[in-house]
């Protein structure tokens, strides 16, 4: 079931890569994240894009830009392998947050009028080298980032079928070299292999049946689809990443609501770390956990008759109504609370903790 379902969702994946401009292999990393280990993900899609961007050279080959293609190669495939190394030395996770944050900002764009081909400001051919080494690095590290660069071949003036055609010649190098040294790395096991081919399968059928329905696209239809791969792409990686980071760190989000208060909990490190409260009076304050040595001097050397025979189990700062401590106190059993201000003094009467 779940190898249909992979095959199926490559075939449709690499279709709208084809008429999007790109980013299969990022929405493709959410599913193979269910039958592969993350390590081994972007081997398993270089597999599958370097078979896509063969067959769309063979399918594309008058419309390849090779002015693009001399100048965007030599620069990435260095850094690709620069990407690659830094698989194995750092959770690429994190850059998988960063890169669905920055595709996110293409949101507004979507509802906005697309621009005419050939009005936006043109970027120079001189620029290619720095674009080649960032889409190299980016690409060795998470798999596959073509959507990343959009925005860059729309304002060479590429059409749609010179998009599809130089993309391909610009990675299929890369893709082919990565999958070199993931399995130099040890990052090619034998499930990224079948996972890979499966994808490389669904990949060479879908570049068959894109290439009609490219023809039959408006440049304009073809440049929002591309739009609308990027914000799928960041939504998919900004979540997913999101959450695998908050499991690493054990983070979470949580809400309460005793008594009149009401407040967001944020938690890291499986500690509580800082809170948005609702107080009495409707006013947002943020609440942050501070250790003694931390408060200012009068707070701290009130402590010791705030405790009065008790135990102090936690101090936060509060800001947004002034600024204040409170300080929750544990005697026979009973936690309360003390607001004390910066200058060591009660802020209001104790109140019983929630």
């Amino acid at each position: 079931m779940i190898v249909a379902l992979v095959f199926v969702a490559a075939f449709l994946a690499f279709i709208v890569s084809a008429v999007a401009g790109g980013g299969a292999g990022l929405v493709l990393v959410p599913l193979l994240r269910l039958i592969l280990p993350v390590a081994s993900i972007p081997g398993a899609l270089s597999i599958g894009t370097a078979a896509s961007s063969l067959s769309r050279i063979w399918l594309f080959r008058p419309h390849i830009r090779w002015d693009v293609v001399r100048r965007f190669v030599p620069a990435a495939l260095p850094a690709a392998a620069l990407g690659a190394w830094l698989l194995t030395q750092f959770e690429a996770v994190y850059v998988e947050f960063l890169l669905g944050c920055f595709l996110l900002l293409n949101l507004p764009a979507l509802f906005r009028r697309m621009p005419a081909p050939g009005t936006e400001a043109p970027l120079p051919l001189a620029r290619l080298p720095l674009l080649g080494a960032a889409a190299g690095l980016l690409s060795g590290f998470t798999g596959a980032v073509g959507v990343v660069f959009n925005r860059a071949y729309y304002r060479m003036g590429l059409s749609k079928a010179e998009i599809v055609a130089t993309r391909a010649t610009n990675e299929v190098l890369l893709h082919l070299l990565k999958i070199a040294l993931y399995a130099a790395f040890g990052l090619l096991p034998r499930s990224a292999l079948i996972a890979g081919g499966l994808v490389a399968a669904a990949a060479v059928l879908a570049s068959l049946a894109s290439r009609r329905v490219l023809s039959l696209m408006r440049e304009s239809l073809f440049r929002r689809a591309g739009l609308l791969a990027m914000v799928a792409s960041g939504i998919a990686m900004f979540s997913l990443s999101g959450s695998q980071i908050m499991a690493i760190h054990r983070a979470w989000i949580t809400y309460v609501a005793p008594g009149d208060e009401r407040e967001i909990q944020l938690y890291w490190g499986g500690t509580r770390r800082a809170a948005i409260e609702r107080e009495d009076d409707g006013r947002l304050v943020v609440e942050r956990v501070v250790a003694p040595a931390q408060l200012p001097p009068a707070v701290r050397a009130a402590l010791p008759t705030i405790a009065a025979g008790g135990a102090i189990v936690m101090i936060e700062e509060v800001r947004g109504n002034g600024l204040y401590y409170e300080v929750y106190r544990r005697h026979d059993g009973i936690v309360s609370k003390l607001e004390i201000s910066p200058q060591g003094t009660p802020r209001n009467r104790a109140l019983p903790d929630h």
